[in-house]
């Protein structure tokens, strides 16, 4: 088997480690702190996240999502995929480095989402996006760190509090989703989800096709 290749490194802001992008043949990864975030094999439930939460979102005449977490863009380019031709995507990634892979050697991965016109880049924390502006997107995608329980920032955490949740939710339409991608269940989480006032639905999907490992999604409704 061929070996992995590191290709770039970068630090994450905060004191979040080093991440790493490797290749093997076709294949990429991107590690931090010698653990594996994301690897292009592996994203069928980034996919099935964009499709629950976009899909439904196509027939409105301008919807606006706000995507936290740009990862390798399956995610991005799946919610592209689905929303209508004049949606609008603002897709925040804090870590610069990630959105300069996404241009390059990640680029074709999801079929290039970020030269989408539909599609506005920000770099910085999508947890001070969200603050910005109340009343603002139809739906909030949080394909952040490995969910809510983080792995490469502390300052994730308080995207995940009560509080942040509820800043989600003044951040979104009657009716918008806050939809929350993670590597496994948690039920203090569930929880907070429906203390901060959200119809919430948790929805399994599959890594990679049906022998993949299960991940786990909220779609939380903002009455």
């Amino acid at each position: 088997m061929n070996p992995w290749v590191v290709i770039d490194q970068a630090t994450v802001p905060g004191d979040g480690g080093e991440m790493k992008l490797l290749q093997r043949t076709h294949e990429f990864t991107i590690n931090v702190k010698n653990e594996e975030l994301m690897n292009s094999r592996l994203h069928g439930s980034e996919d099935a996240l964009a499709e629950l939460t976009c899909k439904p979102l196509a027939k409105r005449k301008r919807p606006k999502v706000l995507i936290g977490g740009l990862g390798m863009g399956y995610t991005l380019g799946a919610a592209l995929e689905h929303l209508g031709p004049h949606a609008h995507v603002v897709v925040a990634e804090l870590v610069s480095a990630v959105i300069k892979w996404n241009r390059t050697h990640l680029a074709d991965l999801a079929g290039r989402p970020l030269e989408d016109s539909r599609v506005t880049v920000r770099q910085g924390d999508v947890a001070a996006i969200i603050r910005e502006n109340k009343n603002a997107y139809d739906a909030i995608l949080l394909d952040v760190d490995n969910g809510p329980e983080g792995l490469t920032h502390e300052g994730n955490d308080q995207l995940y509090s009560l509080k942040g949740l509820e800043e989600s939710k003044q951040a979104l339409r009657p009716g918008g989703v806050l939809a929350v991608w993670s590597a496994q269940p948690d039920k203090k989480f569930t929880k907070r989800l429906r203390a901060a006032g959200f119809n919430t639905e948790e929805v399994p999907a599959r890594a990679r096709g049906a022998r993949g490992r299960w991940h786990h999604i909220w779609l939380a409704v903002k009455q």
